[in-house]
C-alpha cells in the first residue's frame, strides 16, 4: 500500500512547489532522497546489554533493523578505541521513508515538551536537513517501561535540492513545523 504522503506528494506538493520556486520541469522540483536516524551511546556502547535495547528501540522506530556502528578512530581524550561500538542508525528510503516522515510530523513532534517548532538553521552545505530529538520516548512505538534510560536521537533528511531556501519550501509542504524565527 502506498503511504498517503507519497500520494500527497506527487498529486498537490510538487505542483506547490513547482509554482514557488518557478520551475518548469517537475523534475527538477526537489525531493526527499533518504532518511536518517543515528543514536550515538557514548560510554555505553561497550555494554552488551544497553547496545542490544538501544537497537531494538531503534528498530521500533525506524521499522527495520539499524546497524551497529563502529569507531574510525582511536581518540584518547574520548576515551575511545579503533573498531569498538559507537552507536546505532538507520537508513530509510522509499515507502518506510514517507511512512516515518508522516508519524513523525503528526505523531512525535507534538508530544516532545516545551516544542516551539524546528529550527530553520537545519540545513547545511549539500542542502540536507538536520535536527536532534532529545528523548526517543516521543514516538509511541517505544515502551517507555521497558526503556531503561532516556536517549538522544539525531535524524537527518537527505534532499535533491539545490539551495537552501528549496529545502525549507519543501519542507513547509510536507507540514514540518519550521519556526522561521532567527534565535
Amino acid at each position: 500500500m502506498i503511504p498517503r504522503l507519497k500520494i500527497s506528494y506527487e498529486k498537490e506538493i510538487v505542483a506547490k512547489l513547482m509554482q514557488k520556486l518557478s520551475v518548469k520541469n517537475k523534475h527538477e522540483v526537489p525531493k526527499i532522497d533518504k532518511i536518517i536516524l543515528n543514536m550515538g551511546l557514548g560510554e555505553d556502547a561497550s555494554d552488551s546489554k544497553k547496545l542490544k535495547a538501544c537497537a531494538e528501540d531503534m528498530s521500533l522506530i525506524a521499522g527495520q533493523k539499524p546497524v551497529i556502528t563502529k569507531f574510525k578512530k582511536s581518540i584518547s581524550n574520548f576515551k575511545t578505541r579503533k573498531g569498538s561500538n559507537a552507536g546505532v542508525k538507520v537508513t530509510l528510503r522509499s515507502y518506510k521513508m514517507y511512512e516515518f516522515i508522516d508519524r513523525l510530523i503528526n505523531i512525535a513532534l507534538p508530544r516532545i515538551k516545551d516544542f516551539r517548532g524546528l529550527s530553520s538553521k537545519g540545513v547545511d552545505s549539500s542542502y540536507n536537513y538536520s535536527f536532534g530529538i532529545k528523548e526517543h520516548i516521543v514516538f509511541p512505538e517505544v515502551n517507555f517501561d521497558k526503556v531503561d534510560k532516556i536517549r538522544g536521537l539525531d535524524v537527518t533528511i537527505v534532499t535533491t535540492s539545490k539551495s537552501r531556501d528549496a529545502t525549507i519550501e519543501l519542507l513547509k509542504e510536507l507540514n514540518f513545523p519550521i519556526n522561521q524565527k532567527q534565535n
